[in-house]
């Protein structure tokens, strides 16, 4: 009989052993991005004063893909295509710690259920919607994504 493994428990081990490949392969890149994601859980635990949940590592790593992502827009308008492309490389890393990414047409499904589901009619119910919508795509799709496509989808009503 196998005893199921919480995803945090799995997540935290898949660090671990990525690591040490890391290590072992001298990826200085992976060997960085990985070391930031365990210090970033690290102080979310003492923060939360306890062990972290699904939930909490996922918020962690959602974040710290945004945080690349603007740094990617900022750096290429700035024209430093170099810093951008480390930028791209380190989100790809972070990427492969969250869930699968949805495509724009699972996120406009999940939005137009939620509009469906709290009656909304006008871009002023968006609030409403995405009080739906974001549970449901926290860490599988962009925020900003998100947002903008319940933008549009409420304005089209």
């Amino acid at each position: 009989m196998s005893v199921p493994v919480s995803t945090t428990a799995s997540t935290i081990e898949k660090l671990d052993a990525e690591l040490k490949e890391a290590l072992k392969s001298r990826d200085e890149l992976k060997v960085s991005v990985i070391r930031m994601i365990k210090a970033s859980l690290k102080n979310k635990s003492i923060e939360k004063m306890g062990t972290l949940t699904d939930s909490d590592i996922l918020s962690v790593l959602s974040s710290m893909a945004k945080q690349r992502r603007e740094s990617i827009e900022q750096f290429a308008s700035a024209g430093r295509t170099d810093l951008a492309e480390k930028e791209k490389k380190e989100l790809e890393i972070v990427q492969s710690y969250l869930p699968k990414q949805l495509s724009l047409q699972e996120i406009d499904e999940i939005i137009r259920s939620a509009i469906k589901e709290c009656n909304a009619s006008s871009p002023s119910d968006m609030g409403k919607v995405m009080k739906i919508v974001t549970p449901k795509t926290k860490g599988a799709a962009d925020g900003r994504v998100v947002s903008e496509r319940v933008r549009e989808l409420l304005s089209s009503k």
